[in-house]
């Protein structure tokens, strides 16, 4: 179980924050020290957060978690056969459920996840727009585990249409002010975002027509790569992701940097042993000013993704994503099954953009002309528009891509279920909690498919035990997915 800071830290970082903020705009920025995201971002938070986080599974709940796990400044937007989102969820904009076809969509609680859930009568689901559930869809908040419920409210500074279950006893609450603790961590995700976008690289990238390859330097503890293609094959199709030279423990960063960047991959099991898996907590694909940004694949995607542009939207089709979801504009989830977003935890170390105040004057006697300048750099030391020095993509002219193309799962475990139907905030660096709401006191490639019953494979993931049919027992009444 994680233990919270102490409060003198907390003060500590608190007067930290205040001081940053409160320097002139002419101040410098610099890419200097490690910047842990804080409550509401990143690591959990609350007094049960699990030891350790398991791979997506259907058994008992082993932890809670208060820290935001889906943030989108703009429109929340459900199509296509997406069919959850796990954990805290919090959209700035309007929340529009409308799959194709019709369906359940399970938010704060799911069939298959980490399952770790946020705290029981906390806000689940918070919006600061409209929630619009079209005609022949059902948004389903809460969920059951054999020892008892998980139930959240919905929080909703707009109007609700359309059908939404919530668990007793959680609520539909609505409230003006219902997004208002949450301005400023858009903020943040725009400036850390950016900041983080003009990194120097510590390594390189290598794209062929079948896997793109990321070599570290072997000794930073921050991995920055930048990337100016898409991680996609030629034709548009899946590739797979390989990560060498990095150390342990390091953090790493994918930069994509261009307007409509793609990754499209097979990578990705949520298994021990799976590279990406071992990396997952420490594992950002950023997109600093993406207008169209889109995550692809086939996999079980393992890693958090920051998007920067309040104007950008942020596709998701991956059969799973497991890892915070952190967006200054909108998002957009979709795919062709039961496609999912887990709760898993971010507690990287990001490059920090620390504000350094402009040099003052030695004398106080007025001179006509200083001798020197105030800012005396006035551009950041980590240069925006470096040109990576990675990406070196040799993707080759012939599109003969090895990796598979279709949206089906290629990993191994096929242990494909239906499922049930998550995570509070000030920034990225923030340090302090949000007023005014209650605070937070193997390759399952698919967990949904469209109205099929609830059916749990065990071939090859180990991860459906007797303890989880227990669960399955004990699920509640209605059913879930649609």
């Amino acid at each position: 179980m994680r233990t919270p800071a102490p409060r003198g830290r907390r003060a500590v970082l608190v007067a930290v924050a205040t001081t940053v903020t409160a320097l002139p705009l002419a101040a410098v920025l610099t890419v200097a020290s490690a910047a842990p995201p804080a409550p509401p971002l990143g690591a959990c938070s609350g007094p049960d957060c699990p030891g350790t986080w398991p791979p997506a599974h259907n058994g008992d709940f082993p932890g809670r978690d208060a820290t935001v796990n889906v943030f989108t400044g703009g429109d929340y937007t459900v199509n296509g056969r997406a069919a959850e989102a796990e954990g805290r969820i919090v959209a700035l904009g309007n929340l529009t459920v409308d799959k194709n076809g019709g369906g359940a969509y399970n938010m704060g609680v799911v069939g298959v996840g980490s399952r770790v859930v946020p705290p029981n009568g906390s806000d689940f689901v918070i919006t600061g727009g409209d929630v619009d559930v079209r005609t022949g869809n059902t948004v389903l908040i809460g969920g059951i585990d054999s020892r008892g419920p998980a139930f959240g409210n919905l929080r909703h500074a707009g109007s609700v249409t359309g059908a939404v279950n919530i668990d007793p006893t959680g609520e539909s609450i609505q409230d003006p002010n219902a997004a208002a603790p949450y301005r400023s961590v858009l903020t943040r995700i725009e400036e850390v975002s950016g900041c983080v976008g003009r990194a120097t690289a510590t390594g390189t990238v290598a794209v062929t027509s079948s896997e793109a390859t990321f070599t570290g330097d072997g000794t930073s503890a921050k991995q920055v790569f930048n990337v100016t293609q898409d991680l996609a094959s030629p034709s548009g199709g899946q590739i797979g992701l390989v990560f060498a030279g990095i150390p342990a423990g390091a953090t790493v960063v994918v930069n994509m940097l261009g307007d409509s960047p793609v990754v499209n991959t097979y990578t990705g099991t949520g298994l021990a042993g799976d590279q990406t898996t071992e990396m997952r907590s420490k594992l950002m694909y950023n997109f600093p000013t993406a207008t169209s940004a889109q995550i692809l694949g086939s996999a079980q995607f393992q890693g958090s993704v920051l998007a920067g542009n309040p104007g950008g939207t942020t596709t998701i089709a991956q059969p799973g994503m497991n890892g915070r979801v952190y967006l200054a504009g909108s998002l957009v989830h979709t795919g062709t099954g039961g496609y999912e977003i887990h709760s898993y935890p971010f507690d990287g170390d990001l490059p920090d953009c620390a504000v350094t105040p402009s040099p003052s004057p030695t004398s106080s006697t007025p001179s006509p002309s200083p001798t020197s300048p105030a800012p005396t750099s006035p551009s950041p030391t980590s240069p925006a528009t470096t040109s990576p020095t990675s990406p070196a993509p040799t993707s080759p002219t012939s599109p003969t891509s090895s990796a598979p193309t279709s949206s089906a799962p290629t990993s191994p475990s096929a242990g494909a279920t239906t499922s049930s139907a998550g995570p509070a905030p000030t920034g990225l660096h923030p340090t302090e909690e949000p007023t005014g709401h209650p605070g937070g006191g193997g390759q399952l490639p698919s967990t949904g498919a469209g109205n099929a019953p609830v059916v749990f494979g065990v071939a090859g993931v180990g991860l459906l035990g007797l303890g989880g049919l227990a669960v399955l027992a004990a699920r509640r009444r209605r059913g879930r997915h649609g």
